[in-house]
């Protein structure tokens, strides 16, 4: 089932011909926080091609324990209006004391969608899995300029649960 998956977001990434490049910005700092549990996050991300960029992040509650994770993501139009996205992610996580304290390494895909409401609004939705867990992420993106939006969601990134976002990016 994984490797359907992964052919199928391939193979929707690369046949996208008849549109000319990508809806979205894929070059952005972000940091976002979290409640429930709380946590707070900082992601970059940057192209090396039109349809594949970097991804470096991380993600802690502040009590010994953090989720550093880095990959590769893939991007591509599927019209005017959206944009096929998704990540291939290695995680390096030591867990809290509360939670045991190990330390691991994870592997991670997700794939997702965004879509531009209006000229300043993206909505974003992502599915995937962490190691043994899922991932979940949906929210709406406020673009107040070409260099900065802010953003609410719901996430559950397979390791703190569900949890409620706010995020400032700074594009570039």
């Amino acid at each position: 089932m994984k490797k359907i998956i992964l052919a199928s977001a391939l193979a929707i990434a690369g046949i996208s011909g008849n549109v000319q490049a990508n809806n979205f910005n894929y070059n952005y700092l972000e940091v976002r926080t979290a409640i429930g549990p709380e946590m707070t996050g900082v992601e970059f991300s940057t192209l090396f091609t039109d349809n594949s960029h970097f991804i470096v992040r991380v993600d802690s509650q502040f009590d010994s324990d953090y989720d550093l994770a880095g990959g590769i993501g893939f991007n591509g139009p599927v019209n005017q209006f959206v944009d096929v996205y998704g990540q291939l992610l290695i995680h390096q996580v030591k867990l809290t004391e509360e939670a045991g304290g190990d330390s691991n390494t994870q592997a991670e895909f997700n794939i997702g969608l965004r879509a531009w409401l209006t000229n300043q609004v993206e909505a974003t939705g992502r599915l995937g899995r962490n190691d043994d867990s899922s991932v979940f992420h949906a929210g709406v993106r406020f673009h107040s300029t070409e260099q900065l939006s802010l953003s609410a969601e719901t996430r559950n990134n397979g390791l703190y649960g569900p949890q409620v976002t706010m995020s400032v990016r700074f594009q570039y």
